[in-house]
């Protein structure tokens, strides 16, 4: 099974899901996959995809996790540009460029 690029994804809810709707989610998915609650030969996963369900839900129902996680996540997706937009940035930002890639510190050093 492929991980879920998120924690709502983990949970099966939306981005902007109320606090019952986490809540929710999080109580359906233990009942499914509590180590104590499937048999005994899928005890082992049952129990990796729990500690899982839990981590995510601890994360989403406290608002301020919520709010870093949020904040981390909307920064690691790329943000969409039109190719025109693109263009004007590339050659504004290429003005600027002075050819020096990287300092060192035997080229910053004034002797």
């Amino acid at each position: 099974m492929a991980s879920p690029a998120s924690l709502y994804e983990v949970l099966g809810i939306q981005r902007g899901a109320t606090c019952q709707e986490i809540k929710a989610a999080y109580r359906r998915l233990a009942r499914v996959c509590h180590p104590d609650t499937v048999a005994t030969d899928r005890k082992d996963t049952s129990a990796n995809e729990f500690i899982k369900i839990h981590a995510a839900y601890s994360t989403l129902a406290d608002p301020q996790k919520r709010a870093d996680y949020d904040r981390d996540l909307f920064s690691r997706q790329p943000i969409y540009r039109s190719p025109s937009s693109t263009s004007v940035y590339a050659a504004s930002s290429m003005s600027r460029f002075s050819g020096y890639t990287c300092r060192n510190w035997e080229t910053d050093q004034c002797w």
